[in-house]
């Protein structure tokens, strides 16, 4: 038998030494690097497969108006959880949870005895009653968890829909501001994280892991109940007087762009939004809807005019015979056989079609459209919610001398309620063209601190405020002396101007007896607090003019709104020119002090009524000096003492 040589054991036993050294070597780098390098990524992994999580939502950031009041919170609403593998008598947990939640029972054994860490019952087992959290909390089912979770309520009903909006079933917001500054009002969600076995069941060490969740922020918005509330019941009594196909309301604050209400008809429930046509809640009308303007468009082409030196109020006359010839077309004015010899004031009061034409003629072309432009026509406004139109305006190559005249008394361009009311608000506030905006200030719902806050964006500054002055002034003659008249409100200086504007069909041609009527308004005239525009489309049974119809709403909106405001009535404002069959009001004499046999002389104008016995009279209502319409109940209090 032949040997190994010495020599050659040796070199074989180096060599396994070696070989083994390697090994150990390899294996403890590789347990180094596993436990320096890969340690935190396996250990998540770990917990990936060990831990389960709960999900808690946030709670949703509240909406306030600019007072404090609320407009949109959370009402508890729990959602259902199951952990299938912690559910130890399946049958018997489907039965009871198809009771509570009005589901079939083969339907709740399946989503128990899915193979998931955890199932929801969608949409049945969301934001449950709290007549079904109750029956739950009963049962006590194991492996069946309510989350804390919330719905949106929105106290107001079908208040201000278009511009809240609505949330979905998971709470994401799908409308309004609830979309527009969802990412703000959504907050972080929370989790509470167990571990578990691996078939599923629960472990108790390591303790649960809970994360909470971080609240979304609260929305102080620059809308003010109060005139909403006002704008509301405006629109639903001309809704109930008129049955128009539509009708808008915009109120803004003139000097910073905030919208201080705005809402539209056909509306609709936000908590219920599932209930109604998608068309009535996907279109908010203020911003979205475009047609011509009519009327109220005069007012650009007046600070056009104005700004340019094109013309003088009151020095400057135009003679209106009915109609003005512009390329081989006649324009007519409304008024048949037209106004006569005016003043350029009167041309404005009166609404004349053909006065405007000539002063568009005055500034030509490129003067008017320029203005236009700088007013914000054409181009969306910037306001914070999703939707929003451009209009449209005639291209530069495409304009006349019959465009151009038509554009001057509104009618040929296409604008929308947001675009009108801002231009307005510039015109009169002394020239600054103002992005309107809702979002006034983001507030930590713990601390209540304010995080951020909007400030007023001056777009441009269009004209001067010596032409803003003038506008004031005319549109103010336009209330007390002319065609807006049935929006005068005494104590109040309301400037504001009518609009007729006839609609144009499917076939591209004007209506018949088919108008959009509207009146922009503002006061007081000398100093703008606040700004409404308000049209109403198609009312039926009515003469369709817009300072019939929509001039008394919204005469009634800014009177009703400067009261609740706080802003005092004054006795400096221009008289209002009465007409028949209107009547003057009369001003309520000092009756206090007076015998009972002594106020005969007083009754000619005035129903006077009394409470209680005696021969003097000790008090009255309404108080001495107020003006009212002839006619009108004067209540005194009797007594024996003077």
């Amino acid at each position: 038998m032949k040997r190994v040589s010495t020599v050659i054991v040796r070199k074989r036993i180096v060599a396994v030494f070696l070989i083994g050294l390697f090994v150990f070597a390899a294996i403890n780098i590789r347990l180094g690097y596993v436990q320096f390098f890969l340690a935190d990524e396996l250990i998540q992994k770990a917990n990936d497969l060990w831990s389960r999580d709960v999900a808690f939502e946030a709670e949703r950031g509240r909406i306030l108006d600019v007072n404090g009041d609320v407009l949109t919170k959370n009402v508890s609403a729990p959602t259902v959880i199951i952990a299938p593998s912690q559910v130890k008598n399946p049958r018997e947990t489907a039965e009871k949870l198809a009771n509570v939640l009005g589901i079939s029972t083969e339907l709740a054994y399946e989503k128990i005895t899915q193979n998931s860490s955890q199932v929801t019952i969608r949409p049945q087992g969301i934001k449950i009653s709290k007549k079904q959290e109750k029956a739950l909390q009963t049962y006590n089912l194991e492996g069946v968890y309510l989350a804390k979770d919330s719905k949106r309520y929105y106290p107001y009903g079908d208040d201000l829909s278009h511009v809240l909006g609505f949330t979905g079933i998971d709470n994401q917001g799908l409308m309004g501001l609830e979309l527009y500054y969802d990412d703000k009002l959504s907050g972080t969600p929370g989790s509470l994280s167990y571990y578990s076995t691996g078939k599923g069941g629960r472990l108790k060490e390591p303790a649960d892991v809970y994360k909470p969740p971080v609240d979304g922020l609260t929305l102080k918005t620059t809308i003010n109940s109060k005139v909403q509330t006002i704008i509301e019941r405006e629109l639903d009594l001309a809704e109930a007087k008129y049955s128009p196909d539509g009708a808008i309301a915009i109120a803004v604050n003139p000097k910073t762009g905030g919208i201080m209400g705005m809402s539209s008809r056909p509306n609709f429930k936000p908590g219920q939004y599932k209930k109604f046509d998608s068309t009535v809640y996907s279109r908010n009308l203020p911003i979205w809807s475009t047609y011509e303007p009519g009327s109220t468009f005069k007012i650009i082409t007046l600070a056009a005019a104005l700004e340019e030196n094109a013309v003088n109020l009151t020095e400057d006359t135009f003679n209106d015979d009915g109609d003005i010839k512009v390329g081989g077309k006649e324009l007519h004015c409304w008024k048949s056989g037209g106004h006569g010899h005016q003043t350029y004031l009167e041309v404005v009061q009166n609404s004349c079609n053909p006065g405007f034409v000539n002063l568009g003629m005055k500034l030509g072309k490129e003067k008017l459209f320029s203005y236009i432009r700088d007013f914000g026509f054409g181009k969306e406004t910037g306001i914070d919610l999703q939707g929003e139109s451009n209009g449209i305006l005639f291209k530069p190559e495409n304009v006349g001398p019959l465009e151009l005249a038509t554009t001057a008394f509104g009618q040929g361009v296409s604008v929308t309620p947001i675009q009108q009311v801002m231009a307005v608000a510039a015109a009169i506030n002394g020239g600054n063209l103002m992005e309107p905006y809702i979002a006034k200030e983001w507030i930590d719902p713990v601390t209540k601190e304010v995080v951020s806050e909007t400030e007023p964006n001056l777009i441009d500054s269009v004209i001067s405020e010596s032409t803003s002055e003038k506008i004031r002034y005319a549109l103010e003659n336009v209330v007390a002396n002319g065609t807006g008249r049935p929006a005068y409100v005494e104590g109040y200086r309301i400037g504001g101007k009518t609009g007729t504007a006839q609609k144009v069909g499917p076939d591209g041609s004007y209506m018949q007896n088919n108008y959009v009527l509207s009146f922009v308004g503002f006061a007081p005239a000398d100093d703008p607090e606040i700004v409404v525009y308000v049209a109403i489309d198609n009312p039926k049974n009515t003469v369709q003019f817009g300072g019939v119809v929509v001039a008394p709403i919204v005469g009634t909106i800014i009177g009703d709104s400067l009261s609740a405001m706080g802003v005092e009535k004054r006795t400096d404002g221009l008289a209002k020119k009465y007409q028949w069959p209107e009547q003057p009001r009369v001003s309520v004499p000092d009756l206090i002090g007076l015998k009972k046999s002594e106020i005969v002389e007083y009754q000619t104008n005035l129903s006077i009524k009394a409470s209680g016995s005696g021969n003097y009279i000790i008090d009255q209502e309404p108080k001495p000096g107020t003006n009212v319409n002839q006619g009108s109940s004067i209540r005194i209090y009797l007594s024996d003492k003077k």
